[in-house]
């Protein structure tokens, strides 16, 4: 008798052990999963989109404006028809393939996704079917009334990997933290049966909308360089090129073209290769235009002057196991700076490369940007690299003294001749004018332009570039009644660690 009660107390105690282990488990170890799965039945939560931002002109006008969309989905549990019949009225409406929406809406479930960011006219369409299980959820979508214009400049608004929507390069990748703005979120109790409890309140914080860029493009100028952009690509049946229009002391963009372009309204149908802004993403050998840089330091270092003679320019140069020739093989003894610059010459660039001195050189590219980031405010720019100082021989010197054997990108370029420009000061450039939310507008903070040659060197350098368009090879850009100071270039490209025999750059 008494080893059938110790083994019925052993049993109670076991049984006993499990009952605690498993209220242990339930109420410690799965308390907070459990808890929030009956808060689940309970409650409910929501977040609220921020509306995007607008992209507008320097006229106010709108580059991008945000719209009402809407997301077609499917509740296949409450569905009447066939998933093929379904599919065949939607699919022209859509713009879907068939067999696509009809695997689709054969799955089961609640909420199946069927297309994202349809307008008011597809949505009308479809209701108009009636068909039972189809729904709409309130999306925003982007609309560009300019369509392909300043494509590159915009960017265009994409999705994440969370499937939420971002900015993806230009104004939209730069700035789309504060374009998108802040979401907002409800929270709600509700009742056995699903419904709100009214009396029970609700958690609630509103969703910030995102801000609105003006930018410094002007429309007229923007249209006038994309078509003179197209011509000149036409007529020299060239395969791509850009313009960029800046104003030199404020640094403000007025203009940027590049072709080949895109349609950001319909980003999905290129290739990822026109997404980039050539203007800042780009680098090349500029050739001939970078000699009124070089000349700018060679004034303001003052080893030359307008008037300094060159004492090798009667003849091709020889360095190392190099021959530097002028693009015309055409050699004038005693050629003066400014006729250096009116004839482009290679040899009197490579004589002030000497004068200069290649650490001297290297500083002096460095004041004027070159080998850095400019700054502008559009995502995607890429800086060129210098060879590091110290490393330059007297070949590279020379080579870069006339624009070859470094890279630039176009941007650096507009900004670096805008310092010979505007009496010499180097600016940032700017794309965005101010920034404007609800009641309120505010101007961008502009970096405070470095003064990185005196304004004497600038002043000559602009006269010889007077004199390259008066007399020399930029002569086709004069403009009768005004006074135009240029540069052209043609570069050769380099590939595989040799040049093109055939394309160059011209600039």
């Amino acid at each position: 008798m008494q080893l059938k009660i110790k083994l019925l107390c052993l049993v109670f105690a076991i049984l006993f052990l499990g009952l605690i282990s498993r209220l242990f488990y339930w109420q410690v170890v799965k308390s907070s999963e459990l808890s929030q799965q009956a808060k689940s039945q309970y409650s409910s939560s929501k977040i609220t989109q921020a509306p995007r931002g607008n992209i507008l002109a320097s006229d106010g006008s709108f580059w991008v404006v945000r719209t009402d969309a809407w997301l077609v989905y499917a509740n296949t549990n409450i569905m009447t028809q066939t998933p093929a019949s379904v599919a065949n009225k939607l699919g022209a409406i859509l713009d879907e393939d068939i067999d696509k929406l009809q695997a689709l809406l054969s799955k089961k479930s609640s909420w199946i996704s069927l297309k994202q960011k349809v307008d008011n006219d597809v949505k009308n369409n479809i209701e108009a079917l009636k068909i039972t299980g189809i729904g709409f959820e309130n999306q925003e979508s982007q609309y560009y009334p300019e369509a392909s214009s300043s494509a590159q400049v915009l960017g265009f608004v994409g999705k994440d990997d969370n499937g939420e929507d971002i900015g993806y390069f230009g104004l939209e990748g730069y700035y789309n933290i504060p374009l998108s703005g802040k979401s907002g979120f409800i929270g709600r109790d509700k009742d056995a049966k699903g419904a709100p409890i009214l009396l029970a309140g609700a958690k609630q914080i509103n969703a910030v909308s995102g801000v609105d860029l003006k930018t410094s493009i002007d429309k007229r100028i923007q249209f006038m360089a994309e078509e003179k952009l197209k011509e000149g690509i036409e007529k020299y049946r060239a395969k791509g090129g850009s313009v960029t229009i800046m104003n030199p002391t404020t640094g403000a963009i007025m203009a940027m073209a590049s072709s080949p372009s895109y349609d950001p309204q319909n980003y999905r149908e290129y290739s990822d290769e026109v997404f980039k802004n050539p203007v800042i993403s780009n680098t090349f050998e500029p050739g001939s235009i970078f000699k009124v840089i070089v000349m700018a330091a060679g004034l303001d270092k003052g080893v030359v002057t307008p008037d300094t003679p060159c004492d090798i320019c009667g003849q091709s140069l020889k360095i190392d196991k190099f021959e530097i020739k002028t693009w015309n093989n055409k050699y004038t003894p005693n050629l003066s700076m400014t006729n250096v610059i009116v004839n482009s010459d290679n040899v009197g660039m490579s004589f002030v490369g000497q004068k200069l001195g290649a650490d001297v050189m290297y500083d002096y590219l460095t004041k004027f940007g070159i080998g850095k980031k400019t700054g502008i405010d559009l995502q995607g720019e890429t800086p060129s690299k210098l060879r590091e100082k110290g490393t330059w021989n007297i070949v590279d010197l020379a080579t870069a003294s006339f624009g070859q054997g470094v890279a630039v990108t176009g941007i650096q370029m507009v900004r670096a001749v805008a310092a010979i420009a505007n009496g010499g000061y180097l600016v940032t450039p700017h794309v965005v004018e101010s920034i404007r939310g609800t009641d309120w507008e505010e101007k961008t903070k502009a970096d405070k332009p470095e003064h990185i040659i005196s304004t004497e060197s600038a002043s000559e350098t602009t006269q010889m570039m007077v004199e390259a368009v008066d007399r020399g090879e930029a002569k086709w850009t004069k403009i009768p009644g005004y006074k135009v100071a240029g540069k052209t270039g043609t570069a050769q490209i380099p590939v595989a660690g040799h040049y093109d025999p055939t394309n160059t750059n011209h600039s």
